[in-house]
């Protein structure tokens, strides 16, 4: 076998290697990605349910007590509280899970 035979015989091998290697390398996975939609809705839920739980204990306290509403609002008021609590919290962690991505997709390159 001459030299030039030799080389291009190698660089064929070497792009089988290539394409074989591609092929197995692991698909990333649709369901570990949540798209900005998946996310709002979240936030809302949590919004939402925080204002729910403190309208529902409100309103129970002041229907147990016989009270002007004023249990109403002020658990109106903290459940909405811990729900901006809540979607603030999530926000964070979709921030800092978005940063470690950017971070491992730098240190590849």
């Amino acid at each position: 076998m001459t030299d030039p035979d030799q080389k291009r015989q190698m660089q064929q091998l070497e792009a089988k290697i290539a394409a074989a290697k591609a092929a197995q390398a692991p698909k990333p996975r649709a369901d570990e990605h949540y798209s900005q939609a998946n996310v709002a809705w979240r936030m809302v839920i949590e919004l939402v349910a925080g204002l729910g739980i403190g309208f529902g204990i409100g309103y129970g306290l002041d229907r147990l007590l016989g009270t002007i509403p004023i249990f109403l609002v002020l658990f109106t008021m903290l459940g909405l509280a811990a729900g901006v609590k809540t979607m603030l919290r999530t926000a964070q962690e979709i921030q800092q899970k978005q940063l470690a991505d950017k971070a491992s997709d730098d240190e590849r390159v």
